[in-house]
């Protein structure tokens, strides 16, 4: 597992920065909420009349005016957001690096098959996206208990599950398009998850485009649908491991047969 340690720590700057960036500044905002506690029964209300834009943004379900719907519709959306682009740059980069710093040639020198390679590496992205994951929940809980606020732990845990789960998704797709590319293409991952971001929120609107739900991980790891409903959507959650595993599978065969450029 060398090339797993290695990958560990090469990312372990990214995976600190992401973390406080994106938990620290969702962890502040929770313990923001009660001087704006006021102000957001004000724009609860006026969501509230907003229709469709209530219903993108799960507003429809639960209230700007608690803490757990502040946490589940704006919290939410933002360590979403945030944990799927760390997700894809990581993705992205995992196989394509090798080539693109014309370190390929060096890597495979060593009694190390390319299977080996592609599963270390990937092993290391699921476990960067997990630490991502458990310390930002950390934080989250952390903030409801310096607020002294009732804490929805099974929905909680449920919510970071998804969470883990989609990020895993789209991570491992950014895997596959890096297992075909000899160059870092972190802007069309991060590019992917707005288009899967944006059609999420889309498909909530306007009922002809409903069935793009299946097409995009945001929908099942949604926090107003997961702390409404105490459930993960089992369709929706199947379809993403199903393309989890088809993704990996098919960069699995792609790297082992490719031709490295030195």
């Amino acid at each position: 597992m060398t090339l797993y340690r290695h990958e560990m720590k090469m990312n372990l700057k990214s995976l600190i920065i992401w973390t406080l960036c994106v938990g620290g500044m969702c962890f502040g905002c929770i313990l923001l909420y009660t001087s704006l506690e006021d102000s957001l029964q004000e724009i609860a209300d006026a969501y509230a009349n907003m229709g469709a834009m209530s219903t993108a943004l799960g507003m429809d379900k639960m209230s700007l005016a608690t803490l757990t719907g502040f946490y589940a519709t704006e919290i939410a959306m933002m360590h979403g957001l945030g944990g799927a682009m760390f997700a894809a740059i990581l993705g992205t980069g995992m196989l394509s690096k090798e080539e693109a710093g014309h370190t390929s040639e060096f890597l495979n020198v060593f009694p190390i098959t390319r299977g080996q390679i592609v599963l270390e590496k990937y092993l290391a992205l699921l476990t960067n996206t997990f630490l991502f994951n458990l310390v930002c929940a950390l934080l989250y809980v952390l903030g409801f208990v310096l607020m002294g606020e009732e804490l929805m732990g099974t929905e909680m845990l449920l919510y970071h599950l998804a969470q883990f789960l989609m990020q895993a998704e789209l991570g491992t797709v950014c895997f596959l398009i890096s297992a075909f590319s000899r160059k870092n293409l972190m802007g069309a991952g991060l590019g992917l998850v707005i288009l899967l971001f944006a059609a999420d929120m889309m498909c909530r609107i306007i009922p002809a485009i409903e069935n793009v739900k299946y097409m995009t991980p945001f929908y099942y790891s949604n926090g107003a649908d997961i702390f409404t409903s105490g459930e993960i959507n089992g369709v929706m959650l199947a379809i993403g491991i199903g393309i989890l595993c088809v993704s990996f599978a098919v960069a699995l065969f792609q790297y082992t047969k490719k031709d490295l450029a030195a």
